[in-house]
């Protein structure tokens, strides 16, 4: 088996590895365009500063519980099925969204576009399929690096897009002619890919719906770690209420706080079912993994890619509104922000394979 990575191939695994970022970079185009095209939108369609930030929030509030559940549909029905799906439909909300007339409209399909940011979490799963132990950091590292580059190619060119439109719908332009290229990509993408290399057998969980722990005390833990999901969605909601934005009643707000209990509910007896075998036959000490490992990984990932989309989201319109940028110049000087993306996770991943995950 080979031991180096040589990316300038497009044969085998490596014509998998250029196949599926730049489907996550597709992704991050449709996804994350809405940044450098917010200081259009809201010029256009004479926002407030508050009404473009909740679409902003909007934009990712739907990723948190879609990253979730799309990563059980991954191991069930495959990478392949599910990146085209991301794609096409993705794509159309997003031109929906584009062509939208009232805020509430615009803020509705935001909202349901925010499913496309769960794309990353289809790729990590095709990678790993597809490239050994040893070199899973550095290809994941080109996978995301470079996918995650779809939020600065974004930048460097819807704003070009719209501006050779014109002010007033160039946005709408922009980003109907990336989606048109998402969904284009995604059809080209499920009829290139498999799902393993042949010969290879693509393994599903013997139960879904839940992750599987190995103790007790693992278990609590996990249960835990579920809670913040529903504290953010709350807090979302809280953000649409009369009591910030006004966008729903409050008879809305609290019909949502009770959906988001009545399925938090579910979620606990669906954890319960598929861990309850491990408190009648406790898993043997030799067998068990640390849950606290993925609990770790998820405050990192927060801390790190968190503040990332946070600053991608907002950066070109702070820069329009604090600065008085010409939108394309903001739009330009956002994307240097995400580009050391290009070379920052191939980078760190290489690392990875060198001396380890837990120093890097």
């Amino acid at each position: 088996m080979e031991d180096k990575l040589n990316i300038f191939s497009f044969t085998g695994k490596y014509r998998i590895l250029h196949l599926t970022w730049f489907a996550f970079f597709m992704s991050f185009v449709v996804w994350l365009g809405i940044g450098p095209m917010m200081p259009f939108i809201k010029e256009a369609l004479a926002l407030t500063d508050q009404q473009a930030k909740v679409l902003l929030i909007l934009n990712v509030g739907l990723t948190i519980p879609a990253r979730i559940v799309v990563g059980m549909l991954v191991d069930k029905l495959g990478p392949k099925i599910m990146f085209s799906s991301i794609l096409v439909l993705g794509g159309l909300i997003s031109i929906a969204f584009s062509w939208m007339q009232s805020y509430e409209q615009l803020a509705l399909m935001r909202f349901f576009a925010g499913f496309i940011g769960a794309g990353f979490v289809v790729g990590i799963r095709m990678i790993s399929e597809w490239f050994p132990a040893k070199q899973t950091g550095t290809a994941q590292g080109i996978y995301g690096g470079w996918g995650n580059f779809g939020s600065a190619g974004a930048m460097f060119t819807l704003p070009f897009v719209a501006a050779s439109f014109g002010d007033v719908d160039g946005w709408r332009y922009a980003i109907t002619i990336a989606s048109l290229i998402a969904i284009s990509y995604g059809v080209f993408y499920y009829f290139n890919v498999s799902n393993t290399p042949k010969g290879s057998t693509y393994f599903k969980p013997k139960k879904s719906g839940a992750m599987e722990v190995t103790s007790l005390g693992d278990l609590i833990l996990y249960i835990m770690m579920n809670i913040p999901l529903y504290l953010a969605l709350a807090l979302l909601t809280w953000k649409l209420s009369p009591a910030k934005a006004g966008m729903i009643s409050v008879e809305t707000t609290w019909l949502v706080y009770l959906t988001l209990v009545a399925v938090f509910v579910l979620q606990l007896v669906k954890i319960w079912h598929v861990n309850a075998e491990i408190i009648k036959n406790p898993v043997p000490e030799q067998s068990r993994y640390h849950f606290k490992q993925v609990a770790i990984l998820d405050w990192a990932y927060m801390a790190t890619f968190g503040t990332e989309l946070a600053v991608v989201s907002i950066l070109a319109m702070f820069y329009v509104d604090w600065f008085e940028l010409p939108k394309v110049t903001a739009a330009l000087l956002a994307g240097v922000y995400p580009f050391i993306n290009l070379f920052a996770r191939p980078g760190g991943g290489w690392i990875s394979d060198k001396i380890g995950r837990k120093l890097t």
